[in-house]
């Protein structure tokens, strides 16, 4: 039993760890949206474990509803893959809207304005904690069914634990260093438009999901 519970706690680590890293979709919209809003790294990690935890614990509820009605694995998938379609759809409409909003900023752009108020900057948060929320961890609904059956909660807490720490602790890393690593690259007036490159950013992150299936 020890063995097997190593092995699951090995699989979900490099399952968490690999689902991430091959998801843009879970970093670059907090890299790209930081550096227009000119976030503080504090606010970036706080916000990104936010949106992470979210992500990971909106899977988790599903499956253990899942599992504690007796759903087969096909069809926890398949609405896991309607919400993966749904949020999709969510990131392609704000990042084509963001960037929209932000062409038509940068041509009334002030050099050293203040940061702008008002409605856009107060729903960009709110909405991609949504788009998180309803987006799907579909490799952690299987990897959570071996436990279940054995009715070993002790396992199924370690499950997910493993890897909600790697997939939320490989989003912070990712983050963070280009948060920083952007700072050291040489300076371009490209200030303007920052809003607008974000604005794209976060657009095809939504339509490689879509339609690339990242």
């Amino acid at each position: 039993m020890e063995y097997q519970t190593g092995l699951l706690l090995l699989t979900a680590a490099s399952i968490g760890f690999f689902h991430t890293l091959m998801g843009p979709d879970h970093y670059l919209p907090f890299i790209a949206i930081s550096k227009a809003r000119s976030w503080s790294i504090r606010r970036t990690i706080s916000f990104t474990t936010l949106c992470g935890v979210l992500h990971v614990l909106s899977s988790v509820f599903l499956g253990l509803i899942g599992i504690g009605v007796g759903f087969a694995l096909n069809k926890l998938e398949f609405v896991e893959a309607y919400r993966g379609n749904v949020a999709a759809w969510i990131l392609i409409i704000f990042g084509a809207a963001y960037m929209l909003w932000g062409i038509y900023r940068s041509k009334y752009f002030k050099q050293h304005q203040h940061p702008e108020k008002g409605p856009v900057k107060k729903l960009t948060p709110w909405i991609l904690m949504i788009i998180f929320l309803l987006g799907p961890c579909e490799p952690l609904i299987p990897i959570l069914m071996f436990p279940a059956a054995n009715n070993s909660v002790l396992a199924l807490t370690l499950v997910t634990l493993t890897f909600a720490l790697v997939t939320v602790g490989t989003m912070l890393t990712i983050v963070i260093l280009s948060f920083y690593g952007i700072r050291v690259l040489p300076k371009m007036n490209m200030e303007k438009y920052v809003h607008a490159i974000a604005g794209f950013t976060i657009l095809i992150c939504g339509l490689g999901i879509q339609f690339l299936g990242i």
